[in-house]
């Protein structure tokens, strides 16, 4: 009986392991969002799931959309 309950529990276990690997997996991405063809918004996505919004004005806005001009 008490075999049984220990390898449920490892089981149960494993498998939130494996979900919380699954999900760091999905990597991190930036959308710009463009309008009259300027950036009014970065989304930051994991996988389709909206993390935030970071306003292209910002420090870090300027960061990302510097990297991106320089990779392009």
């Amino acid at each position: 009986m008490a075999e049984a309950e220990e390898t449920a529990a490892t089981e149960t276990a494993e498998t939130t392991e494996n979900n919380e690997a699954a999900a760091a997996a999905e990597s991190i991405s930036y959308h710009a969002v463009e309008k009259e063809g300027s950036v009014t918004a970065i989304w930051e996505m994991q996988g389709r799931k909206h993390l935030r919004t970071i306003d292209p004005r910002s420090n870090e806005g300027k960061q990302i959309l510097a990297l991106f001009e320089t990779a392009a």
